[in-house]
């Protein structure tokens, strides 16, 4: 009896189109809250930190990590989570401004 070869099926993992995590520069959030948050959510040092903070001040915006869509995600949910309170009032002035896009 001859044996009927199976159709080979196509086992090529898409590699999915790697996202940035931009923080934007706003004038309700001290440069102090914003590197605390950087080194927090990405682990990075004050050096580095200040480095993005500074860019998305000066440029509008700053890519602070890059990498696969679903710890993008991860990582703006996480700064969206510290919520800097007014140093006069103490009204909350909500998370730093962030955002994903898909990175070209």
């Amino acid at each position: 009896m001859p044996t009927v070869a199976e159709p080979r099926a196509e086992s090529r993992a898409k590699i999915l189109p790697p996202y940035h995590v931009l923080i934007e520069n706003d004038d309700d959030h001290s440069q102090l809250f914003v590197v605390m948050v950087l080194r927090k959510v990405f682990g990075y040092d004050e050096p580095k930190a200040i480095q993005l903070m500074s860019t998305a001040e000066e440029a509008g915006e700053a890519v602070v990590w890059t990498g696969a869509k679903e710890v993008a995600e991860l990582k703006l949910e996480q700064l969206c989570t510290f919520h800097e309170k007014h140093w006069q009032d103490q009204r909350n002035l909500g998370p730093v401004r962030c955002r994903l896009e898909p990175a070209n």
